[in-house]
């Protein structure tokens, strides 16, 4: 069974760098990542999601493949191609990978412009770990499928790096 953790940072890039942290402790096996996708609220309103798997060219690519193949048989290679790469495309546009597209947009009008929320979908997690990688860069929860004990150790974890006074900046002259 997958949990689902979505949390707000103050800019796409902050939630991008969380996004790498996250793919690196995956290689390091401390977490299992299904789906990790990022929502922005634009200035002009609507929500825009960063994802992972692109369907929409994963599908021309496939279609691509299988319209040059059937256009060979039928010998007319171009057509099948360009039939093959448009329906492809259109199939992988109209498919849904992870975490649900209308799901995410909804919790995600409620940002304020400019902000991002992190959704991720998580297979296996060894949490005390990957809590004190991740920490640091704050945030706030939106959402969870969490058991509400773990949900609470995630919003003490990241209320703290909020409230932790940053560290002096000293000037080298």
């Amino acid at each position: 069974m997958s949990d689902l953790v979505a949390i707000i940072y103050p800019s796409e890039a902050k939630a991008e760098e969380v996004r790498q942290r996250l793919f690196k402790l995956q290689k390091e096996y401390l977490i299992t990542v299904s789906d990790a996708v990022i929502a922005v609220k634009t200035e002009a309103g609507p929500v825009k999601l960063n994802q992972l798997v692109n369907t929409t060219a994963i599908g021309a690519a496939s279609g691509t493949f299988w319209g040059l193949l059937i256009g060979v048989i039928f010998l007319n290679p171009i057509l099948g191609v360009a039939l093959g790469a448009a329906s492809g495309a259109l199939g992988g546009a109209l498919s849904d990978y992870g975490i649900n597209d209308g799901f995410m947009k909804e919790l995600s009008g409620k940002l304020q412009p400019g902000n991002a929320a992190l959704f991720v979908l998580i297979k296996n997690i060894t949490a005390d770990k990957v809590l004190r990688e991740i920490q640091d860069a704050g945030g706030t929860v939106l959402k969870t499928s969490l058991d509400d004990s773990k949900e609470q150790k995630l919003r003490d974890a990241l209320a703290k790096a909020s409230t932790e006074p940053a560290a002096p900046k000293t000037d080298a002259a």
